[in-house]
């Protein structure tokens, strides 16, 4: 179940102050369950700033303007779980289902894909990998993979490229690590090919620059779980004036489109995935099933 939005006002001091810059800078709400762990997120940012506790923080974020620490603040507070394949069986669908369909469609032989709040980069580099594993089908194809996301921290990583021997554990197939990545110390490190693939930028959804015409995925998954009714109906709005008649948007398990506005309805082909209404041609609303 996902648990709802804890209200700024109900936090106490500190943690009430820490909770408004989150949602002033990302749009975030703390659910219930990552304010309890605030503390513990925050605790390698009070050690790198010589503080002692979460009151200490608050203070000197209320005395002085500082760029960085505010940063710091926001990338240790923003969830940036993330895993190889997440939801295997998305991953099966855009493989199997979704890409072949946009493949047999499309004219310009050119495809588009949005991996919006990417937190780390699994999700890029697990469709990277898709693609790769399926050249000879896209072969003379121009693919661009654009990833976002407002941690700027999670960015940094994401386009290095590299993992820990935990993070490749978690989804990632042992055929497809030896394939596509390289030993880097303890680590591993994704492959120039795959790393030239993915564009990663820094940017937030709610003040969009990155984006730039129409995509034929767009995958927001686990997103909108942060963020008030409001907030989610302008990401959608948003998503929406990036995608076309024949795109295909792919939400999080616990996520919807329902009472978030009219810009997305359940697609009638991929169980789960969701078409564009307003670019739906004349009478195929009805051949649409109603997300519910």
């Amino acid at each position: 179940m996902v648990m709802p939005p804890t209200p700024a006002s109900t936090l106490q001091g500190a943690a009430r102050i820490l909770s408004g810059l989150l949602e002033a800078r990302t749009g975030q709400i703390l659910t219930e369950g990552r304010a309890w762990r605030m503390e513990t997120a925050l605790r390698p940012v009070l050690r790198n700033h010589g503080l002692n506790d979460m009151d200490e923080l608050a203070a000197r974020l209320l005395r002085k303007g500082d760029a960085r620490l505010e940063q710091h603040v926001v990338d240790a507070l923003l969830n940036n779980e993330s895993s190889f394949f997440r939801d295997l069986q998305i991953f099966d669908m855009i493989q199997r289902q979704i890409l072949p369909a946009i493949h047999a469609t499309k004219t310009d032989r050119t495809l588009r894909i949005w991996s919006a709040g990417c937190s780390t980069g699994q999700e890029a580099y697990s469709l990277a990998i898709r693609l790769r594993n399926d050249a000879a089908r896209w072969s003379g194809w121009r693919i661009e993979i654009m990833a976002t996301d407002i941690s700027t921290a999670a960015i940094d990583q994401a386009r290095s490229g590299i993992f820990s021997q935990m993070d490749v554990q978690r989804g990632l197939a042992v055929g497809d690590l030896l394939k596509w990545f390289e030993p880097s110390g303890d680590d591993w490190r994704a492959s120039p090919e795959l790393r030239r693939m993915i564009d990663f930028r820094h940017d937030n959804l709610f003040d969009a620059k990155a984006p730039t015409g129409a995509y034929d995925l767009l995958l927001c998954r686990n997103v909108l779980l942060y963020f008030t009714p409001e907030r989610r109906q302008a990401v959608l709005s948003l998503l929406a004036r990036h995608s076309h008649a024949g795109s295909v948007l792919l939400l999080g398990a616990g996520e919807t489109v329902m009472g978030q506005g009219d810009d997305f309805i359940a697609h009638s082909e991929f169980r789960g995935a969701y078409a564009r209404q307003a670019a739906l041609p004349e009478g195929a609303i009805g051949r649409v099933r109603r997300a519910g």
